[in-house]
């Protein structure tokens, strides 16, 4: 399975990569908590999906990117900002912070945001809660660490990609890819690969090919 970055084309998905589309879920307080799947596509061994986020066929290509002259142009580099996170410790969590992913999904919000949650993270529930919202950060911002154990808490993810909807708040997110699945710039060269990662899907982030929150408002 791999996800090769076309020049000013879609992302080109290989190896049968299982396709769907999921929606964030709220509780009764408005707030971000969990995720429902809507629709899952047929399997298909090679697709193209849209990158300049004008395709009348969303989420595929077909091939409105080259009738508007997309520009591109990938500008996330080597990603520095992995090298230098913000790091919250509290007692019993690490929060590790790479801001810079951010995609404005909201899950780490609730009951007082993760990183005062991680402050008070040898009381159950806000440890609890802690956990819930980093491993429902689609982008990989948000990271723990368990202080007892030095594991690093990451979600079990399928190997798959999802399209990210928030139907309450009119939002079309971007394409979240889940299981370490490869990226590949333009030129052939390899992403850092992670269990999360969020790709642009509306054409205007300035992190390209990685969303930046840009779509918030579309």
């Amino acid at each position: 399975m791999k996800i090769q970055v076309s020049k000013n084309g879609p992302y080109i998905v290989t190896g049968g990569v299982p396709l769907m589309v999921m929606e964030i879920s709220h509780d009764d307080e408005g707030n971000c908590h969990g995720w429902q799947k809507v629709r899952e596509y047929p399997l298909q061994e090679r697709y193209a999906l849209c990158r300049c986020g004008r395709s009348k066929d969303r989420p595929f290509c077909d091939g409105t990117h080259a009738a508007i002259r997309f520009d591109g142009t990938e500008t996330a580099g080597d990603e520095p900002y992995l090298l230098d996170p913000a790091v919250i410790r509290g007692p019993e969590l690490e929060l590790t912070d790479y801001k810079e992913l951010c995609v404005h999904a909201r899950f780490c919000l609730r009951a007082g945001g993760i990183w005062n949650l991680t402050q008070r993270s040898d009381i159950p529930d806000a440890r609890k809660t802690a956990i819930d919202e980093a491993c429902n950060c689609p982008s990989g911002r948000l990271v723990l660490r368990d202080h007892r154990t030095g594991e690093t808490i990451e979600p079990v993810l399928e190997r798959s990609i999802v399209v990210i909807e928030n139907p309450a708040r009119g939002e079309h997110g971007p394409l979240w890819v889940r299981g370490g699945i490869p990226v590949l710039s333009a030129d052939g060269r390899p992403y850092t690969a992670r269990n999360r990662v969020t790709l642009c899907r509306c054409g205007r982030s300035s992190n390209k090919p990685f969303c930046d929150g840009s779509h918030i408002g579309d």
